[in-house]
């Protein structure tokens, strides 16, 4: 099957070109080659225009975790449609946020019950923000609005998110950005020689040395100035930094002791991406603030959340406060009950026991990679991995600028997905290679996986 019956191919093509601008995308790689036209999904795998099929190893971006072609994700959707296509939460509700609202709150850890719903994750985070800056000049400390965030991590797109994000590539066509984001090294003990400047560090000892830089951060700026530290379970930019053990637990009672709010960024983590409904409980700690979207509807409506403690609410239960921000489409009715099906469907189909049982299936598979000599690291959590590669295994020496770009984008990106495999070749960082696929996967996919990354990894570096 390739493109609907009916349809003027050629002319969605040609649009694709004349008219669509593309997301993070290189338009001047599309001057003299096709536009990759995906049209459709199953399961595991998507298809492009011309019949060809895909295993899909980033589940979207991050996002599918139920995999493509759920007919009672659409179903719930023209459901909610027929009923109740549209209304906002401004100042009044509607009965699938309000459920969806519990359904979160029932989920979470600790006290996290309140869910202020957006349309994506990078809105949860610019409303993460806006909120500890609030909540602390409603509470007598009025100084408290500098964020701590890692190295490398990406926390989107809008200008206060941006902001929180540590790639300077990212940000430098849009500065100036708001201003009071801190930087910390991140968790990659791959580098933890290179990042402490201290040989042979155990990851326990690493994951101290890492959440001791965000105690000296918040000294440094000054503790009446600091509202909060926004991390990932697993960092996603740079190739999936696992937290080392312990790190979590020191980072809580380093907030603890500064009164600095510990937001979890798990806009990637949450809804099973590490085998648990919230990445936070997968390493044991509970945040203030968690952010969130992708999974959460599946990607087949979108919709995000910020869900905060019942402690950071208190201040707005005064008859005359509220938070003043807000969303057209935030917690929008289709989405919410879409989101309440995808539920629905990880519990009857046991979507988070199925991550449990098959990580070390994938991450051994994955590991079957070590024997190639361009492959460095294989490192990450459930179902979210990166493969970071080398130019010396021995010395972990990595490729240069020049070399990144021509192995990564000139050949890797596309020899991939000629392959016949959707993933992520990504530089934001050291070079890797990231996989994230539906979370109904398992080990007849992940083979599939290795082989195709096997092929095009071996002529990667016959090319060098």
């Amino acid at each position: 099957m390739t493109y609907p019956e009916n349809t003027d191919v050629a002319s969605v093509m040609k649009a694709a070109q004349d008219n669509l601008w593309m997301h993070f995308t290189r338009h001047g790689a599309y001057q003299d080659a096709e536009v990759p036209m995906i049209v459709r999904g199953e399961g595991a795998y998507v298809y492009d225009v011309h019949g060809k099929r895909y295993l899909d190893g980033l589940a979207g971006l991050f996002v599918v975790q139920a995999g493509h072609g759920r007919s009672e994700l659409a179903e719930a959707a023209a459901k909610q449609a027929q009923e109740l296509a549209f209304f906002p939460l401004w100042s009044y509700a509607h009965p699938k946020a309000a459920e969806l609202a519990q359904r979160l709150a029932e989920q979470t850890p600790g006290d996290l019950n309140r869910v202020f719903f957006t349309t994506g994750g990078g809105e949860a985070v610019e409303t993460a923000w806006k909120l500890a800056k609030q909540y602390f000049k409603m509470t007598g400390k009025p100084l408290k609005h500098k964020v701590i965030s890692r190295q490398i991590a990406y926390h989107g797109t809008p200008q206060g998110a941006l902001s929180i994000t540590g790639i300077p590539l990212f940000k430098q066509m849009f500065e100036p950005l708001v201003p009071g984001s801190v930087r910390v090294p991140n968790t990659n003990h791959y580098r933890a020689d290179e990042i402490t400047g201290v040989a042979g560090m155990t990851p326990e000892q690493y994951g101290y040395w890492a959440a001791e830089r965000v105690a000296r951060a918040i000294e440094m700026e000054g503790p009446d100035t600091v509202a909060a530290v926004f991390v990932e379970p697993v960092q996603n930019a740079g190739g999936c930094f696992p937290p080392p053990p312990g790190y979590f637990q020191r980072l809580r009672e380093i907030c603890d002791e500064y009164d600095v709010l510990l937001v979890s960024d798990e806009v990637i983590c949450a809804f099973g991406r590490l085998g648990t409904m919230f990445g936070g409980q997968k390493f044991d700690y509970v945040p203030d603030i968690i952010t969130c979207a992708k999974g959460m509807t599946s990607g087949y409506s979108p919709i995000g959340a910020m869900i905060a403690s019942e402690r950071l609410f208190e201040p707005f239960k005064q008859p005359t406060e509220m938070f003043a921000h807000g969303y057209t489409f935030g917690g929008h009715p289709v989405s919410a009950a879409v989101a309440l099906a995808n539920l629905d469907l990880f519990e009857r189909e046991d979507l988070l026991g199925h991550v449990t049982r098959n990580e070390p299936v994938f991450r051994s598979t994955l590991e079957r990679l070590h024997d190639l000599p361009i492959v460095g690291d294989v490192r990450g959590s459930g179902f979210f991995w990166g493969i970071e590669l080398v130019k010396d295994k021995a010395t972990k020496e990595t490729f240069t600028a020049d070399e990144s770009e021509r192995m990564l984008r000139g050949f890797l990106s596309k020899a991939l997905f000629d392959a016949g495999l959707y993933c992520r070749a990504d530089d934001r960082g050291d070079p890797v290679i990231q996989l994230a696929p539906p979370l109904i996967c398992g080990p007849k996919e992940f083979d599939e996986i290795e082989s195709m990354l096997r092929s095009v990894l071996t002529e990667a570096w016959n090319r060098l």
